[in-house]
């Protein structure tokens, strides 16, 4: 089995923040092996919706503020916020060109998808299927 290195799974501040997609992706395994542990194909959704928002908050939107993940009854929703208030647009696709992508999966991985536009930046939210054994606390 191979482990990322340190510095792969080192936060870059004191604060606990994630500074990649990958130590993102590790971190949301970590907490989909307990919520959704027979998932397999749906975690794999999961996943590629939390690397595309926060590739695209890093690439495009001053970079991840916040990041968080729940899981429902039969889905997980995943919450990117970012220091920018300009909500992400699709572009159009083109196969020439690269990247452009990110947002068409995400729409199209989630049964919903809202942007939050707040003082601080935005939320952008997506809840995706996937059998979870964990259920909401009220």
């Amino acid at each position: 089995m191979a482990h990322p290195s340190k510095e792969a799974r080192e936060p870059s501040d004191d604060d606990g923040s994630l500074r990649t997609a990958e130590q993102t992706r590790d971190v949301a395994r970590g907490f989909l092996y307990v919520a959704a542990p027979g998932g397999r194909g749906e975690v794999d959704a999961v996943l590629l919706v939390v690397s595309e928002l926060f590739t695209n908050a890093q690439q495009h939107a001053g970079g991840v503020t916040g990041f968080r993940m729940e899981a429902g009854p039969g889905t997980v929703t995943v919450a990117v916020d970012d220091a920018s208030t300009v909500p992400p647009r699709a572009l159009s696709l083109d196969v020439t060109r690269p990247g452009g992508f990110g947002w068409h999966l995400v729409q199209d991985l989630s049964v919903e998808v809202r942007v939050d536009v707040h003082a601080a930046g935005k939320t952008v939210t997506a809840v995706v299927p996937c059998p979870t054994g964990v259920t909401p606390q009220d």
